[in-house]
């Protein structure tokens, strides 16, 4: 559990628990960076640690049967997929993400 906060608390933001072959996953990582933000990316299917972070995350909030991905931006758990998509649908997303956004390019004008 300490592992897992210590993670949550040391990020640039954004930070994203995941799964290297989940396609959700991608999807919300591919969202991120679509939008401007490099998230802190854990894949803990390739970690030693993965199972005890998997433990960490359902105690923590994230849902039994979607533990990834596990967003958390600023250090609170914004949810999975599904939450997610409708922060950014409602457009409630970008406010959130917007300190955390790389000024370059297109990103800056959004």
């Amino acid at each position: 559990m300490e592992t897992v906060k210590r993670l949550i608390s040391s990020g640039r933001g954004v930070v994203i628990f995941s799964k290297s072959s989940c396609c959700m996953c991608y999807t919300v990582k591919v969202l991120f960076h679509e939008l401007g933000v490099s998230p802190i990316v854990h894949e803990i299917d390739q970690s030693p640690e993965g199972k005890e972070m998997e433990k960490a995350l359902k105690r923590l909030g994230c849902k039994a049967s979607s533990v990834v991905p596990a967003v958390f931006i600023g250090g609170i758990l914004v949810g999975s997929t599904n939450e997610v998509m409708s922060l950014h649908l409602s457009g409630s997303l970008v406010p959130l993400i917007r300190p955390y956004r790389v000024l370059s390019g297109k990103h800056a004008q959004a």
